[in-house]
């Protein structure tokens, strides 16, 4: 049987095999990357039901580092809600905005040498196959979720770049599933650049 084939069978078994709560988180996860172009305070909401089952499914699997990243998701989720409910009510809609690029130098940097740090543990103390990029990827998405709370335009390249780093991780791990949802990530992240770049180039009307 070639790669391709046995790449599909894989992707089949995983399909089988998933649970009806592992269905759910995921389809919220995708419902929450829809709503969170149209910014729709709702993906805080569908976001953050998605990742309080991640939370149950990690620990059930022994993952208590995924779980501890999904706990942020939901605080985050929450804090996500109540900004962007805030800033409908005082403006009557959400403002796209950037960052100067300094601000970004200096997140990245932090993001960077964190995930050094991580990694040296990771590869000191465990067995994981790509220290660095799974440390990347995990800072890398606390920050990119930060500025999406924020209504940074540039969460969207962030996630652009996780997304396609997160494909590749797990596709090399023969965990392919995961793999086809992060490309579909990937396509969702597009767009919701694609839509925020107009609305951010759209002036706002005096009010």
């Amino acid at each position: 049987m070639t790669d391709w084939g046995q790449a599909m069978d894989a992707l089949y078994n995983g399909l089988a095999a998933t649970s009806p709560l592992e269905a759910v988180s995921v389809a919220l996860g995708l419902a929450y990357g829809v709503l969170a172009i149209r910014r729709s305070r709702w993906c805080w909401m569908t976001g953050g039901l998605g990742s309080a089952i991640l939370i149950y499914l990690a620990l059930d699997r022994q993952l208590p580092m995924q779980a501890a990243l999904q706990v942020y998701y939901v605080v985050i989720s929450v804090y996500g809600w109540w900004h962007w409910t805030r800033e409908e009510a005082a403006r009557g809609t959400l403002v796209v905005s950037t960052w100067p690029i300094r601000r970004h130098l200096a997140a990245c940097g932090a993001v960077v040498l964190m995930s050094a740090l991580t990694a040296r543990w990771l590869a000191s103390q465990t067995q994981a196959a790509w220290p660095f990029l799974d440390s990347l990827t995990t800072w890398g998405s606390l920050y990119a979720t930060w500025l999406e709370a924020r209504v940074k335009l540039e969460n969207w390249l962030y996630w652009i770049f996780i997304d396609s780093v997160l494909s590749f991780l797990f596709g090399s791990q023969g965990l392919y599933l995961y793999a086809l949802l992060s490309v579909v990530y990937l396509g969702v992240s597009a767009v919701g650049f694609l839509r925020w770049l107009k609305t951010y180039r759209t002036p706002v009307p005096a009010s």
